[in-house]
């Protein structure tokens, strides 16, 4: 009992130090952007703000009271940029990826596994390698620094992890449930939509949410395929800076605002991306 006790207490301290390395740089971000910037410059660092304040994220948002109203426009137009991409390459994910998994899980096709196994392939070749022939197509087509640049790239970076998620779930969904409804009156593609999505929800959210996240965080791809009008968040919140220094309050206000939408994602879904990625990695 004493060393079963004793592991017990080690694991539990052990599980308790992670979470603190994990959760630390969070908790320092958000006081380095309610702190004001000579407590930040001090040593020792304050642990805990004197003198906390929300001025940088009035500033940032609103441009209050002796906000920069220029780098306010800045902030507010990447915040609205990151939301438009991430958003639109979700959803155009979700309606074609779907349809494509669809296909490939119920139509006898030959060498289907073939065809996922390049997709997979396609998602492994190294981002630095096709980043810039994507700048030179989206330069050639008048894309570049655009939000629909961005979010043709993105869908068709996150397409191939779709399609190879939705294939394996739609699987796990027996087919005499389609062919029941075919047989009652419904044609193949009323049965997918009343049949098999209502049935695919929780693999929707879990690759959907993936789809967000990913394309929200993203920051190589959008800091080679941008350059003033169509910067997301994660670019321009790594320009607080001048050649007198950085600053590093507006970098973590920044950075603050920037993780609300993925934080607020993922515990409002975390029962349905857990759920769906679990089903659709039982059968592929």
């Amino acid at each position: 009992m004493k060393k079963n006790s004793i592991r017990t207490v080690i694991f539990i301290i052990f599980v308790i130090f992670f979470i603190l390395i994990v959760l630390f740089p969070f908790y320092w971000m958000i006081v380095s952007s309610i702190s004001p910037q000579v407590e930040l410059t001090e040593k020792p660092p304050h642990w805990i703000p004197q003198e906390p304040s929300l001025k940088r994220f009035v500033n940032l948002l609103f441009g209050g009271e002796g906000g920069n109203a220029a780098r306010q426009r800045v902030f507010v137009s990447s915040l609205i940029t990151s939301v438009i991409v991430s958003v639109s390459t979700t959803i155009i994910c979700l309606v074609t990826g779907t349809m494509a998994a669809y296909a490939l899980a119920r139509i006898r096709i030959a060498g289907v596994m073939k065809i996922l196994v390049g997709i997979l392939i396609a998602q492994m070749i190294p981002m630095i390698v096709i980043v810039i022939p994507l700048f030179l197509f989206l330069k050639g087509v008048g894309l570049y620094d655009s939000r629909l640049g961005l979010s043709i790239v993105f869908t068709g970076l996150m397409l191939p992890t779709v399609i190879w998620i939705m294939f394996g779930y739609l699987k796990t969904i027996p087919t005499q449930l389609e062919e029941a409804a075919i047989m009652d009156g419904c044609s193949p593609f009323a049965a997918m939509v009343r049949i098999v999505i209502p049935l695919s929800v929780p693999g929707l959210v879990a690759v959907g949410a993936f789809t967000f996240l990913n394309t929200w965080n993203n920051f190589f791809v959008s800091l080679v395929l941008t350059a003033s009008r169509a910067k997301p968040l994660t670019v321009v919140i790594t320009e607080f800076s001048s050649q007198f220094g950085i600053d590093y309050g507006l970098m973590a206000t920044g950075g603050v605002i920037g993780c609300i939408p993925p934080i607020l994602l993922t515990i409002l879904l975390q029962k349905h991306i857990v759920s769906g990625l679990t089903a659709g990695a039982v059968k592929g």
